[in-house]
């Protein structure tokens, strides 16, 4: 990135002399006449207050709906008041990317820590400083296990729909073959995924709980995937890692995640965080940067940036990741809510979030035309019918200042988490008993 710095007509005039051109338009000579845009119908300048209160009506056209019943990779969850008075911090709030590694310790450090702390978290040996969201981070998770025999990857069926996308992108890109393994009752059968892997797969990627909120046999799907010589890619719900097995624990190779769970806000869709974590043997193909701890030469402790597979400093060639940055801040705050939270914490709202879940699915089901649709253990996310079409009951719901679940083709995907109160609860079922 860059600074804009604006030049002069004189100057402009200079620079087309130097290189031999009469007018700014013959630079573009090459472009064709009918996809130029001609003349640009920009308003005149206004002033401050001017453009403050076109901002302030603009904003007043979003909804922020305060009671939330979705999910989906996005969650409404406590967020200590401690991480945005750290995050809000001008020396970490305006501070870019550490190049320099020897000026940023302060940044280095708070890099290292969540490191450690994504470590702890997912039971694996090794976590880099981020990534941009944790589609992105399933995408290269799935590149980085590749190898020369290897070049083929399979996916459960029951991962999120749009990591699903990201993964297929990444893939078509990189001439990478993806076998799409397809969902009995909600989940991935070992015996379906042990089908799909041949001696031409890489990796096999699942996600727990998956999609639709279901637990899936995490165990079994790993031990499946690496009896067939393939590596195990296991994409989580941070959160429920409070309860459940983590990858480390079940032998996985890779884990990755979507953070924002982790102290960051829904912030109408960003910025979030890519969590990506993995055993020792895949450390030199970790994508992106990894801050690791070392000595000075006074033998005072320091951090430093290390080994980067990226291509800005290796031969492209031998590059594992195009990545040219991180997601600093997301990733302090997310070390703050760790370091508020502990692993009490993380326990608690997980715990919490699967009793509210369970509370609002019996709830919901009381209510005629709804039904789970898989009967599957779940988290705290399920899928139900729905009397009616999902969308128009939505805008129905949202009438009354409610979001309710999000539509999947005719169903409905609902979710709680520790924030949703059995009174928020009861009222979100009477309206919508109310609006059917």
């Amino acid at each position: 990135m860059g600074s804009y710095l604006p030049s002069t007509p004189a100057e402009r005039e200079d620079m087309l002399a130097a290189i031999g051109c009469e007018s700014v338009d013959e630079l573009y000579r090459n472009v064709p006449q009918g996809v130029r845009c001609g003349a640009l119908d920009i308003p005149d300048g206004k002033s401050e207050m001017e453009v403050l209160s076109e901002l302030t009506r603009m904003a007043d056209n979003n909804t922020v709906l305060k009671s939330v019943f979705r999910g989906a990779g996005a969650y409404k969850r406590y967020i200590p008041s401690l991480v945005k008075t750290v995050t809000a911090n001008e020396a970490f709030l305006t501070a870019y990317t550490p190049y320099q590694a020897e000026i940023s310790q302060g940044v280095l450090q708070s890099i290292f820590e969540y490191q450690t702390m994504v470590c702890e978290l997912t039971g694996m040996d090794v976590s880099n400083a981020s990534l941009y969201d944790g589609a992105s981070a399933a995408a290269e998770a799935v590149l980085m296990c590749g190898e020369r025999k290897r070049t083929s990857v399979v996916v459960s069926g029951a991962l999120h729909p749009e990591t699903l996308e990201t993964v297929l992108t990444y893939c078509a890109a990189h001439d990478v073959e993806v076998t799409l393994v397809p969902v009995v009752d909600g989940v991935t059968r070992p015996e379906d995924f042990a089908a799909a892997i041949d001696e031409t797969t890489a990796c096999a990627l699942f996600q727990q709980p998956n999609f639709f909120g279901l637990l899936e046999d995490a165990s079994a799907l790993i031990e499946a995937t690496h009896e067939a010589g393939a590596k195990s890619v296991m994409a989580v719900d941070p959160i429920s890692l409070g309860l459940l097995a983590t990858p480390g624990e079940l032998g996985a190779d890779v884990c990755v995640a979507e953070g924002q769970s982790l102290g960051l806000p829904l912030s109408f869709g960003g910025p979030y965080l890519g969590i990506i974590a993995c055993k020792k043997a895949l450390m030199r193909k970790l994508p992106g940067r990894i801050v690791g701890q070392t000595h000075d030469s006074a033998g005072n402790r320091a951090f430093v940036l290390t080994l980067q597979a990226r291509e800005q400093h290796i031969r492209r060639e031998k590059a594992s990741s195009n990545i040219c940055s991180n997601q600093a801040l997301c990733a302090l705050a997310a070390g703050v809510y760790l370091s508020c939270m502990g692993p009490h914490g993380i326990r608690q709202a997980a715990s919490l979030s699967l009793s509210k879940a369970h509370y609002l699915a019996e709830q919901v089901c009381q209510v005629e035309g709804f039904a789970r649709v898989f009967a599957g253990e779940f988290f705290n996310e399920f899928l139900t019918t729905c009397p009616i079409d999902p969308e128009e009951l939505e805008e129905r719901m949202a009438a009354h200042g409610i979001l309710c679940g999000m539509p999947v083709g005719d169903k409905m995907l609902w979710c709680a988490t520790e924030v949703n109160t059995k009174e928020e609860i009861d009222v979100m079922v009477r309206t919508l008993k109310e609006v059917l």
